[in-house]
């Protein structure tokens, strides 16, 4: 490789004390996962008998480089587009990142967005071709596309190092994490002074963050500067806290934790933004303007608009706050946010979707039976998802299903003129403003922007005749199938 030189110069730098932050990055089927754990087990670093790794969005891994013990960070960021905005901060947290291609696939779409990621953020790169035992493998063709996408690799006299791997024998395993070292080195700033820990100029980055309900909020961080010790306040942006408990990848809890390591921390007031940064309360800094959310809050109503807008309301629930974030970044603009948490559904969650009819969407929650049965007795649609782009899919299709009803089957429309009592129910006077109204159909019933309720007309009548049928201009009596608290001025949509 032309641009790698050994790190033998560098093994007093300073720097090699503190481990690089990986991100890892490419298509949701090239072998992220797999080659994570891979390289989990090449640590040298003892697992505990029985231990687990723990779910924080971030592992540690420790190798022999070079005659040293030499640690590194890696962050599991997710891998379909609809997670491009973590992707993103992603990036730009690390010191480099992995593109991970298949070697018997190629460049898919998520794999170019990685790369326009990677390319807007100015962040140095390693392309790794995973399944390089696959005897379908195509190495020579991936490298052509790679090309086609302005990546100079290094065999082509360019700067971009390429490596092939496989998971599933380990081949260039090792060798991989040594070349993220010597790529580290070689790119590490000389102010290493900068570098040394110092819980006054802490400067830590949100990877990742959740409510738990039984201790909080819970974040995970990666230092990029100073240094965090548990009992310290810190802040982000307008949260404050103190920090009770550190712990690692492993479940061991720390005292402290130093520039490139990842921890989750726990004694924040509340859940942080992934990528904000937190900061020890002590130093003295102008905060800035707090971020502001992706996506605001929207108030329109529900289902029909003035301006013939669709619009379906979400209850939206996820395990992280990660998730939350890249979710509502990917939902289509007529999806009206009505409440977005972390943590798992409540009772209070199916209340308030009665209350503004809307769909409770939840995402990595757990869903307890009796909030599932709770939803089921309040006819509120629930529905647990695993996989973004099945849940994005089904909520595109639910929007272009109420879109071709409207256009489709609203057959017409007719104003309340009048309302009287009828036996022991009512009955109303209407005037077909639009189309036609029909026994038989069912009729939306709004009240200006807001939907009051829909029901079927039951009998129709002109002047004591019944009729099947009124047309536009006509008026008409009407009876309706249910109670619904229909008043004069009321506009009645009819549809199949």
């Amino acid at each position: 490789m032309s641009h790698i030189a050994s790190s033998e110069s560098h093994k007093d730098h300073p720097i090699n004390k503190f481990p690089p932050v990986v991100a890892v990055l490419g298509h949701v089927d090239h072998g992220k996962t797999t080659l994570l754990d891979a390289i989990r087990k090449t640590s040298i670093a003892p697992r505990e008998v029985g231990g687990i790794t723990q779910k924080i969005g971030a592992s540690s891994v420790e190798i022999d480089h070079e005659n040293r013990k030499r640690a590194i960070t890696f962050i599991d960021t997710p891998g379909h587009e609809a997670f491009s905005e973590m992707r993103s901060r992603g990036a730009r947290v690390a010191d480099l990142a992995l593109l991970i291609v298949a070697s018997n696939e190629g460049l898919k779409p998520q794999t170019r967005e990685s790369i326009d990621i990677l390319k807007k953020t100015n962040t140095l790169f390693i392309v790794v071709l995973t399944k390089s035992d696959l005897p379908t493998k195509n190495s020579e063709k991936v490298k052509q596309e790679l090309l086609k996408e302005q990546i100079q690799l290094e065999e082509f006299g360019g700067d971009v190092p390429l490596i092939e791997v496989s998971s599933k024998t380990n081949n260039n395993i090792k060798q991989l994490l040594d070349l993220i070292l010597l790529v580290y080195d070689l790119h590490s700033p000389s102010n290493a002074q900068d570098l040394i820990p110092d819980p006054k100029r802490l400067e830590a980055i949100v990877v990742e963050s959740r409510l738990d309900p039984r201790v909080g909020a819970r974040a995970t961080v990666v230092l990029k500067n100073g240094q965090l010790l548990t009992r310290e306040e810190v802040h982000t942006e307008g949260i404050n806290g103190k920090i009770r408990t550190i712990i690692d990848d492993k479940g061991k809890h720390l005292k402290e934790a130093n520039i490139g390591d990842a921890v989750e921390i726990l004694g924040l007031e509340k859940v942080p933004a992934v990528g904000s940064i937190i900061q020890s309360k002590s130093l003295d800094l102008t905060i800035s303007e707090p971020r502001q959310p992706a996506i605001a809050l929207k108030k329109d109503l529900v289902y029909l608009k003035k301006e013939d807008k669709v619009s379906i309301s979400v209850i939206l629930v996820a395990d992280t706050q990660g998730s939350l974030e890249a979710i509502i970044n990917a939902l289509p603009d007529n999806i009206n946010i009505v409440s977005k948490k972390t943590g798992e559904v409540s009772e209070a969650d199916v209340l308030m979707a009665k209350s503004t009819g809307s769909i409770i969407i939840s995402f990595n929650t757990k869903v307890r039976p009796n909030i599932e049965k709770l939803a089921s007795t309040e006819k509120i649609l629930l529905r647990n998802y695993s996989i973004i782009y099945v849940m994005l899919d089904e909520l595109k299709d639910a929007i272009e299903g109420k879109l071709q009803s409207q256009m489709e089957k609203i057959f017409g429309q007719a104003s309340v003129l009048a309302k009287f009592p009828f036996e022991k129910t009512w009955a109303f006077g209407i005037k077909v403003e639009d189309g036609r109204i029909a026994r038989g159909d069912k009729i939306r019933i709004m009240r200006g922007d807001t939907e009051i309720g829909e029901t079927s007309i039951s009998s129709l009548r002109v002047g004591k005749n019944p009729t099947s049928k009124v047309e536009k201009n006509h008026e008409a009596g009407i009876l309706i199938g249910s109670t619904i608290d229909i008043q004069v001025g009321d506009m009645i949509l009819s549809h199949s």
